[in-house]
This record gives structure tokens, sequence and C-alpha cells, in this order.
């Protein structure tokens, strides 16, 4: 088994570095296809300058010639320096950036995991009560709205209407808003995750043989059900993490959090080119990584899957 193991953990490790390889070649051939160039401005540089600029950054090569170069580049985790932001590194930007969204998404994705297992479970237990259908109800309406919108509304109804939370992510107490718009959606998820699954182990033999024993339903709940019924959960972890970083391209840049969504905005909107480059390979690297990390998890958590 431990052989096995290994060679599904190297199957997947390789796969991973494939996906990666792809999306860095996808993203620097579609860049370069792109009408137009980094340099272009309202007011257009001269020929002279554009051709200075672009013999400063490479981009008088030929293109095959300047992929080989970038994918070494990349190979070292340089990005190169950045296009609009003067004197700065793209693989610095993204740390300095990344540092902050980190800790949104972690507080995010650790808040959605918890309370996600906490109301799933209430819901399983109360299964057909009011208690589970008003649970259903909430998580049902935030599965449908997407985490931009989420975030709309929380900035109006606690920022502009009510005014007690700050508007602005830089701000003592700006982190909420942001975190509770990333953590509804996978939130509401879980809830129905650990519901369904909850709902099934409940039904199993053990359960009823723990039943007979006399054992306390909360006993029976954390240590027998839930304890099998969280590997879905932890299957839908890499999928999450996916959805927090996608979705907080957006919401950082509406609640005004200094993080890598805000650096990816503002450079699609300036043409930073190396920018969006480095940006595109450093969150779709992250993306793998983290499906990498819950397939293993998957597999040791549950050692009845198959590994294929």
């Amino acid at each position: 088994m431990n052989s096995k193991f290994a060679f599904y953990v190297l199957k997947r490790l390789i796969l991973a570095l494939v996906t990666i390889f792809l999306v860095i070649t996808i993203t620097f051939f579609v860049m370069h296809a792109v009408p137009g160039g980094p340099f272009l401005s309202e007011k257009a540089p001269s020929a002279a300058v554009t051709a200075a600029l672009e013999s400063k950054f490479g981009l008088d090569k030929p293109v095959f010639e300047q992929y080989l170069t970038y994918l070494g580049d990349v190979a070292h985790f340089d990005f190169g320096p950045s296009i609009k932001q003067r004197g700065k590194d793209v693989s610095e930007v993204i740390m300095t950036g990344f540092s902050t969204s980190a800790k949104l998404g972690g507080a995010a994705a650790l808040a959605a995991i918890v309370l996600g297992l906490i109301f799933g479970s209430i819901a399983a237990v109360f299964h057909n009560k009011p208690g589970d259908k008003i649970i259903m109800v909430i998580s049902t309406a935030f599965v449908a709205m997407p985490s931009f919108i989420a975030a709309t509304l929380l900035l109006l109804i606690f920022s502009i209407k009510l005014g007690v939370l700050p508007a602005n992510g830089t701000q003592p107490g700006g982190m909420v808003l942001p975190v509770v718009a990333l953590a509804l959606y996978p939130l509401s998820y879980i809830i129905r995750l650990t519901r369904s699954s909850t709902l099934d182990v409940l039904g199993q033999d053990y359960i009823r043989t723990a039943r007979a024993k006399g054992l306390k339903p909360v006993k029976i709940l954390f240590k027998h059900s839930l304890r099998n019924a969280v590997t879905p959960v932890i299957t839908y972890a890499g999928p999450m993490v996916a959805y927090i970083v996608t979705g907080s391209l957006v919401v950082e840049k509406i609640l005004a959090v200094p993080g890598l969504g805000k650096e990816f905005i503002d450079s699609i909107t300036s043409r930073d080119y190396t920018m969006i480059m480095g940006t595109t390979i450093f969150l779709a690297a992250l993306v793998v990584v983290m499906m990498l990390i819950s397939d293993i998890l998957y597999k040791v958590f549950d050692p009845r899957v198959d590994l294929t």
C-alpha cells in the first residue's frame, strides 16, 4: 500500500507540474497575442521611446526566444520587473500582496469549514425540523450569491447604511467584511455537504449499534458520524481554495483590501503585462498545489479510496 500510495503521489505531482507548465505557456503566448502593447497610454510614446522600452524589457527579441528566457526565469520565481510600478519586481509585489490575501483567504476558509461542519451537523440532527429548514433556506440563498455581490451588499448595509464597519480594508476592523463575503458561499456549500453526508452516516449499522449501547447523541455525532462525514468536505477543500482565490480578486478591489487581487485588477487596467502574467501563473500554481494536497488528504482520511 505504501508503494502504491507513493506512486499515486508521484503521478499527481507530475500532473500538477504539467498543468503549471501549460498555464505558463498559454499565459505567455496569449499575452503576446493581445493587440496593442504594454506601453500604450493616452499619450502614446514616440517610436524611439517605444523601441528603447522594448529593448529594456527584452520585447525586441523573437517570441520563442523570449518564451525560453521566461521559462528559465519563472523556474527561479523571477517574473521580471513590473512595467508600470517603477523599481519593483513582480515577485516582490506578488509576495507583498499575497501576505494580505493569504490572511484573508485563510480566515475565510477556516470560518467556512468550522461553521459549515457545525451548522451542517445541526441540520442533520434536526432533520426536517424547523432548525434544519431555516439553515437550508439560508444556505441555499447564499450558494446562489457570487462573492462580489455579497461584498457589495455587505458594504451597502454595514458600512454605508449602518456605519458599524469600515469600508476600507486597511482600517481597523476592515477585514471583517472581506472575510464574510468570501466565506459565505463555501460556508453554505459545506453546510449542505455536511448535512447530506451526516444523514447518510447516521443511517449506517454501526451508528445504530452505538445508540443501542447507550452512547450519548453528542458523542455519536462528533466521535463516530462526523469523523466519517467529513471526507467530502476534505475533497471540497481544493475547489474551495480556488473559489476564494478567484473571488478575492474582485472582493479586494470592492472593499479596498491591499492584497494580490487588487494588484491583479490594477495590472489589467494599466496594461502591466509582466504583472498580469506573473499573478496569473502564481494564482494558477496555488490552486493546482491546493488541489494536489486535497487529493492526497482525501486518501489519507479515507483509505478505502481506490488509487487510480
